[in-house]
Parts: structure tokens; sequence; C-alpha cells
């Protein structure tokens, strides 16, 4: 099918312009129908997708379903997937419907609630899918509207702080990654993705300000790149949005912002990081693995710490995020599968973790930990829903969180096995964070009276929750599924990497040698 990308990005996109063109009044009929046709919408972009994911051939490393056109002022639209990025695009068709459906008891200004999370759902797809710098700068930055609305309109009471900080902290990381578009669009004379993953940009060593840049050009690209896809991730230090976003977004909000936002920082390193400028990479490798395994054990200590449940998951994101990091950067196949592997498994479970805890606020409106306890006796399926995801975001076999954990563990341990040996040190940290969570708020004796009389979950509640119970026990115990179509394109990825590193120091010792 010709344009099948373009179709399957711009599904949610034509339903917003449905809802907000045709569908008037705040009624309840109104706010239904809007629910309805967000569903609809969701539900038929997943759909269509799947055509993607059937469609490609995993054999095949070069992009598929390429779509290249004339754009707006001479600019090239250029649409495709590989192995990398078709499963990031399957990840977020999967997850829209269930967001959507999460949505239900949403009753302020529910059309324009659905609007922005039909045109993110749009600008998510568009990242995965451009292969075009200012397109996917167009539909990375311009993904920040609909969440900032998001936080700031449906969120809760420090939600405008909290939104200007998730579009402060975002938005000045890519200004750097703008001006380093600008600069390899002056080098290379071209804007194409695939063509610049073979372009050598400069290496050689010069001095600025008496300082030696180790790397040339190289380093200074992906350190402006590095200073955008590292607040995305988010990566330690500049993490601290995340948690506050978290917090204060709906719970819609959290499992977006958690299942598909936090991917676009990897999806860059992988996309742009690595390819381009293997220098730079290989260069600040060191430092980048150091972050991460800092990040693991900060962020898992800070976890202990919290009283509010979805602060307490908001930290445990930034702990997973630092498998994903160490594991691109270890630069060889295990690790990469197991990032790619991670942020996918960490979809699933991180979303359904954020579901757990918009389950018992819908029900008694606080996330305070100290206000639960005992819910097993009032809630059973509950109980074993969140005990299922817990026990996958600790990284127990059988789960998608094992393998994705163990992937980049064997995989850094290659490349350092001090960086290694820090970050195993945040498994033992997540059991210890993820089962005190539980043992509060699900075990023990129904004492407080405010929980005497609590539902347990609802047939809609059961039905969000299945999809996700079935993906992360079937990746869980055939991960195959996701290394057969990814491993081909991250084999040629290193394989790519690896040369470039080679013609760069030759390179080198040639100038060296004719000097």
């Amino acid at each position: 099918m010709d344009n099948l990308l373009s179709i399957t990005t711009f599904i949610p996109a034509i339903a917003a312009f449905i809802l907000a063109v045709f569908l008037r009044g705040e009624d309840d009929m109104a706010q239904r129908n809007a629910k309805w046709v967000a569903l609809i919408a969701t539900g038929l972009t997943f759909l269509v997708s799947l055509f993607i994911l059937f469609g490609f051939d995993p054999a095949n490393t070069d992009f598929q379903f390429v779509e290249e056109r004339e754009w707006l002022l001479g600019l090239q639209y250029k649409m495709g997937v590989d192995g990398i990025s078709v499963l990031f695009v399957m990840l977020t068709t999967f997850m829209m419907p269930i967001t959507i459906a999460a949505s239900w008891n949403v009753t302020t200004r529910v059309k324009e609630y659905m609007i922005a999370f039909l045109l993110l759902e749009t600008l998510m797809l568009g990242v995965f899918m451009a292969l075009d710098l200012v397109l996917f700068y167009l539909f990375f930055e311009a993904g920040l509207i609909p969440m900032f609305l998001i936080i700031g309109i449906w969120g809760g009471k420090e939600r405008i702080y909290a939104s200007f900080k998730f579009f402060l902290y975002t938005f000045l990381g890519s200004v750097l990654m703008l001006v380093a578009m600008v600069a390899m669009f002056a080098e290379a004379g071209t804007t194409d993705i695939p063509t610049l993953m073979t372009h050598a940009f400069g290496s050689e060593d010069f001095y600025v300000l008496g300082v030696q840049i180790v790397g040339g050009m190289q380093t200074l690209l992906f350190l402006a790149f590095f200073a955008s896809f590292a607040v995305k991730m988010p990566m330690w230090p500049v993490h601290t949005w995340l948690p506050d976003a978290h917090v204060q977004a709906p719970t819609a909000g959290s499992v977006v912002l958690a299942a598909i936002l936090l991917k676009m920082g990897g999806y860059g390193f992988l996309r742009f990081s690595l390819p381009m400028f293997p220098v730079g990479a290989e260069v600040l490798t060191p430092l980048v693995l150091w972050m991460s395994a800092i990040a693991i054990v900060y962020t898992s200590l800070v976890a202990l710490a919290q009283e509010d449940m979805k602060k307490l998951i908001a930290y445990s994101s930034v702990a997973h995020m630092g498998y994903v990091t160490m594991g691109i950067f270890a630069a060889n196949q295990q690790g990469i599968d197991g990032a790619i592997f991670q942020m996918l498994s960490h979809g699933f479970i991180s979303g359904a973790l954020f579901l757990c805890v918009g389950v018992i606020y819908d029900r008694m409106h606080t996330r305070e930990i100290d206000a639960y306890g005992g819910l097993v006796n009032r809630m059973p399926a509950y109980a074993l829903i969140f005990m299922l995801f817990t026990m996958a975001n600790v990284g127990l076999p059988g789960t998608s969180g094992f393998i994705g954990e163990f992937l980049t563990l064997m995989g850094i341990f290659k490349v350092n096995t001090w960086v290694a040996l820090v970050a195993t040190s945040g498994v033992i940290l997540s059991a210890a964070y993820a089962l005190w969570l539980y043992r509060r708020v699900v075990l023990g004796d129904l004492i407080k009276e405010s929980l005497k009389s609590i539902k347990d979950m609802t047939q809609r509640e059961k039905a969000i929750f299945a999809p996700l119970v079935v993906m992360t026990l079937l990746l869980g115990v055939y991960p195959s599924l996701v290394t057969d179509i990814i491993g081909p394109s991250v084999e040629a990825l290193i394989s790519n990497y690896e040369t470039a590193l080679v013609d760069a120091e030759s390179a080198t010792k040639l100038a060296a040698a004719t000097e």
C-alpha cells in the first residue's frame, strides 16, 4: 500500500480536526462522542500500523515503506522505517487506544483533551518515521505543545509549574540540536538522514580557547544532540523535570510520557549519535556510561524515600532509562538489543504502573502511600495485577523486564566491568523500592476506615490492563518476537559504527603522516 506511513501518522490528526470542527457543546452526549471518536481513531491507527509490521522484512536493513516528495519551500518530506524504528511505531499505536480508554472518566473540556492526545500521537509517530532532519525536528519539538497543555490544563495543583519546567528543560536542550543541524547541513549539503548516516563529519582534533577538542567537529555535534536527547530520556542530572511532570499530569498523560515520550531520547541516540558521530560517541562513551550508572543507583535511592506513588514510579523510570543509555553506548549486539528491548518493555510496564496508581486515585483522590494499606482485602483483582507489574518492574524472570536488563548488563559487562557492577546494584535497589511500595499499599490488614468501602476494578479497567499483561508476559517468555526484528538492523548499525571508527583513525594517521 502506498503512503502507508503517512496514513498511519495522520489518522489521529484527521480525527482531531473532525472533533475541532464538527463537535459542539459540552453536554454528556458531546463528551461521549469525543471519547468514542478518539478511541476509534487510535484503534484504527493501530490496525493500519499492523500492515507496516506484517509487511516489514527484518532481513532488509535498509529503510522500508519509504515515502519521498518535495514539501514546503523546497524542503523534503521523507518517511521510512527500519528494524529499530518500526517497533517504536508499534509501541505508540498500541499504547494510545489504552490511554484513551483510561481517560473515560475525564469530564473537563473533554473535546480539547482528546484533540491534544490525538495530535500528540501524530507527532510521536512522525518522530519515529521521519527521514529528514527538518521534518524530524518539527515533529520532535511540536510534540512538546500537546503535552505542555495536557499537564498545564488537566494536571494537579502544581500543574503550571510542572508544565513550564517540562517545556523549558526539553526545549532548551533542543535549541543546541537545531544549531548542530544547521552545521550538519552546511557541511554535508543535505538534510536527508540516510545520507547523513554515511557522511564522515570532521573528526580532527582542534583547539578552542586553548582547550583541545578531541574528536573535533564530531564531538561538538554529538554534545549538541546529547543535550537534547539526554533531557528527553531523561538522564541524570537533567532528570528533575520528570517527577514533577508525572506527579502533576493526569493518569493518561503520565502513561504517554513514560511509555512513549521518554523513548524519543533513546531513539535519537540510535538514529543520530552512534551512526553520524561515531568518533564523538567513542570519546564521550566513558562519561555516558558513568552518568548512567550513577543515575541507576542515585534515583533508586531517591525512589526509596518517596511518599507519593507517582513520584516513586517516576524515579524508577529514570533508573530504568539508565540501563537503556548504558546498553546503547556499549555499542555491541547484546547492549543495543537490550536497550531497545528495555525501552519497549518499560513502555508496557511503566504505563501499567501509572494506570495502577490511577485506579486507586480515581477512588480515593490521593497518591500518598500512607493513605493506603491492606487493599488486597477489598481489591483482589487489583492486587494481582499490581503485583504482576511490580515484579516485572523489578525484572523477574518470565517477564519482559528481565530480558531487557539482562541483555544490557551482558553488553556493558563486555565494555566496562566496574560500570556493570555499579549498575547491577540497581537491580537490588529496584526490588527494595518496588516491593516496599507494594507491601505498604496492598498487603497487611485493612485498618483505615476510608478504605473499607473501596471497590475492586471494573470490567473496563480490567480490559485496559489485559493487553499490557499479555505483552509483558509474552515478551518475557518469547523475546525473539522483538530481537528477530531488531537484530539485523542493530548488527548493521554496529558494523557501520566500527567501520567509521577505523576509517576516522586511518584518516587521522594519514593526516599526521603528511604533516
